[in-house]
């Protein structure tokens, strides 16, 4: 029976194969988990009626299950409707600096498991996709679950995609540029591959889960060891004609400053990625530092990494007042792994943000852009990953 779900659920959340109103209803099921009727309607555009009318079908067919959600406070639970979590399963991968990250999920947005795999910098493609393998196996194995129920897997990578799935040049994988990420996992695994930068993949699970929920337009700004983006417009990732959209690490501060990875000099990420921050901080301990460490020793009151953070926020502000001033979102959300500092980078990055921006604190509605700190600050990218293919988003063909 579950076969037999999972292949009509296969074809229904692939809008490019079918749109028909039942397609509608169940990809809305997919991308938003546990959601009431009127919540299906306003987002598919459909008459309530007649979602009504397809949930009652779906429910006889064993794809849909009434499940109970409760609201914070005081009430009775509410009724709402999801994907029958025996329908399907679906994979999250990240392609890290030094690790293998598996997530795997079913469609009713559960997660079943969680691993990662350290591996040496710069592994090959060919240790991955082996590595990928075994992980998966031994994750289905261990649960228990049928590999045939698998809809898809999703692909977070540290590094530029281009739609072809090709891998473009980035400073976190740069043994991969030029990886065809379908040619290389798709033989192996024998499923649909997703796949999208780590960085709009975080934006995504933002979206679905986090920060972000229920916003279908902001800016995503990612402060780690490398500084990412996403930008999210009417509920999609923006991508760009080369994969690159979103890389405001990239954008030019200084153009007689000192040459970055890239090739270009001056580069945000040369003022403050963590990898620039955490240069520093090892010059003044004379011993190498995590980010967790770095952030906790700044929290404690440590005065030094305080001014750090306060340095890296002014200078990442500065760099997304020009962001603003051509995008005016209303929220950003700030992640990676320096945003655990919260309210300490947020205020600097509010206050250069506000001083280089059009748009002033003060001049009316919509001149003050929320900032806040992300929910996933440690697997936000593979569970944008999941995302991927729970929404059909960056499907290889």
């Amino acid at each position: 029976m579950a076969n037999m779900i999972s292949g009509g659920l296969r074809g229904l959340l692939d809008e490019r194969q079918v749109d028909t109103p039942v397609a509608r209803v169940v990809r809305a099921l997919s991308g938003h988990g546990a959601v009431s009727a009127a919540q299906i309607a306003r987002t598919t555009g459909l008459a309530r009626s007649t979602v009504s009318t397809i949930l009652a079908d779906l429910k006889r067919s064993s794809l849909v299950v009434e499940v109970e959600t409760r609201s914070p406070g005081i009430g009775r639970p509410a009724l709402a409707h999801s994907l029958n979590p025996e329908a399907g399963t679906c994979l999250g991968v990240l392609l890290g600096r030094n690790e293998l990250r598996v997530v795997l999920a079913d469609v009713a947005h559960n997660i079943v498991a969680d691993v990662a795999i350290p591996l040496e910098r710069d592994y090959k493609p060919e240790r991955a996709t082996r590595m990928a393998k075994q992980a998966i196996d031994n994750i289905y194995k261990e649960h228990s679950l049928p590999y045939s129920g698998l809809l898809g897997v999703g692909f977070a990578v540290s590094a530029p995609i281009a739609a072809s799935g090709r891998i473009m040049r980035g400073s976190q994988l740069p043994g991969w540029q030029g990886v065809d990420l379908r040619a290389t996992f798709e033989p192996v695994l024998q499923k649909p591959i997703f796949a999208d930068n780590e960085s709009n993949c975080a934006a995504l699970a933002e979206m679905m889960w986090g920060a972000a929920a229920g916003f279908e337009n902001f800016v995503l700004f990612k402060l780690d060891l490398g500084i990412g983006g996403a930008i999210v417009a009417n509920g999609k990732v923006l991508t760009g004609a080369a994969g690159t959209a979103g890389e405001f690490g990239h954008m030019v501060l200084d153009p007689r400053g000192d040459l970055c990875t890239c090739g270009n000099r001056g580069c945000m990420e040369l003022s403050c990625s963590g990898t620039a921050v955490l240069g520093i901080a090892e010059r003044r301990l004379s011993r190498s530092i995590g980010m967790a460490e770095f952030v906790k020793t700044a929290q404690a009151g440590d005065v030094g990494f305080q001014r750090l953070l306060e340095d890296a926020g002014e200078a990442a502000g500065r760099g997304l007042a020009t962001v603003g001033t051509i995008l005016n979102p209303g929220l950003f959300v700030i992640s990676g792994g320096m945003a655990a500092a919260g309210e300490m980078l947020l205020a600097p990055i509010r206050s250069a943000y506000a001083r280089h921006t059009l748009v002033k604190p003060g001049d009316g509605e919509g001149a003050n852009p929320a900032f806040v700190t992300g929910r996933f600050l440690d697997n936000d990218n593979c569970m944008g990953a999941v995302g991927l293919v729970l929404r059909h988003h960056g499907r290889l063909t």
